[in-house]
């Protein structure tokens, strides 16, 4: 065993719209042009990704992590623990709401769980933008005011976006999503969203969606001013992405026949991203807008099959993450 693929779990969003299945060709079952999100690896209550083939199939990824947590995820982990990254591509035709994820400090109190995620712009529409952060200092009375004037738009920093941007969304960073962006989002295992504004938006009965502006404004960091992204279209080599406390993210842009050495054995589980091209881990093929889960006791020695560009998400089995390290 090289690698574990697994099904994607597909999640019909107002905001969707059809990339996922004709930019990556995938067959989609679902009869909606809404397709906002594709969860690729998830280990929740509510959601379990599926194992494609092999040893595993069709077992979940919470089955496999209970049968053989040494193998998978190494010894420092607590087979009961959920897999503590959730991985999700997002295809947002139009905006997404105006949102936070509540800080690990007040979380708990708020009844949600905290969320970093970062953000690798795959592909965008000339017109593509992200909102991160805000244009100068504010504070919740003046946001709030904003809110209530349909005026926060105008108080929150955008950033044009184009293929090959990458950023760090850390909790309590207020963010949006515009529309025309294909993005792949890598997080921790959460799903708490406070959407704050959603642009006047309804739904299909004429109702606007629930939102959550109390939680929002003391989850909110006004003092996050300008954040920029990180361009990295015009990348060769290896280029670290995110290195927080709960994951870190490299870039791998190699030519076709290169081989690499991702990881040295017995040290690390690392989930692999396929952005661009074709490789293939041992008897193992990724195509493009794959996710694979490289086991803490497989080495992972890549061949590049084409041009190819990849993520390599990893660190991310530590005591800060849910479940944490088993104690001594």
């Amino acid at each position: 065993m090289t690698i574990i693929k697994f099904e994607p779990l597909y999640k019909e969003r107002p905001w969707g719209g059809s990339n996922l299945g004709t930019f990556f060709e995938r067959e989609i079952k679902l009869e909606s042009n809404n397709i906002g999100e594709s969860w690729d690896i998830v280990d929740r209550n509510e959601a379990q990704s599926i194992v494609q083939s092999d040893l595993y199939k069709g077992l979940s990824l919470r089955e496999i992590i209970a049968r053989d947590c040494l193998t998978i995820m190494g010894p420092n982990w607590d087979k009961e623990a959920r897999f503590p990254i959730l991985v999700k591509w997002l295809d947002c035709r139009e905006r997404l709401s105006l949102q936070v994820h509540p800080p690990d400090k007040i979380a708990s109190t708020l009844q949600g769980e905290p969320k970093t995620e970062n953000w690798y712009v795959a592909h965008a529409t000339k017109d593509a933008g992200l909102f991160i952060g805000f244009k100068q200092v504010s504070n919740k009375q003046y946001f709030k005011k904003a809110l209530a004037d349909k005026d926060a738009e105008n108080l929150c920093h955008r950033i044009k976006s184009k293929e090959g941007d990458s950023v760090l969304v850390e909790s309590g960073r207020i963010h949006a999503i515009d529309g025309g962006n294909l993005i792949l989002e890598i997080q921790q295992n959460s799903d708490t969203t406070y959407r704050v504004y959603d642009w006047g938006r309804v739904d299909k009965d004429n109702k606007p969606r629930t939102l959550h502006v109390e939680e929002s404004l003391e989850s909110i960091n006004f003092n996050d001013i300008n954040p920029t992204l990180l361009n990295t279209q015009n990348s060769v080599g290896i280029l670290t992405l995110a290195n927080c406390k709960f994951f870190r993210i490299k870039k791998y842009s190699f030519s076709k026949g290169t081989k690499i050495n991702l990881k040295v054995e017995n040290i690390d589980c690392s989930i692999i991203h396929l952005i661009s091209g074709s490789i293939q881990i041992g008897k193992d093929l990724i195509k493009k807008g794959e996710q694979a889960l490289s086991p803490f006791s497989s080495n992972c020695d890549v061949t590049l099959l084409t041009d190819s560009v990849f993520l390599i998400t990893d660190q991310f089995v530590n005591e800060y993450n849910l479940g944490g390290l088993v104690s001594n």
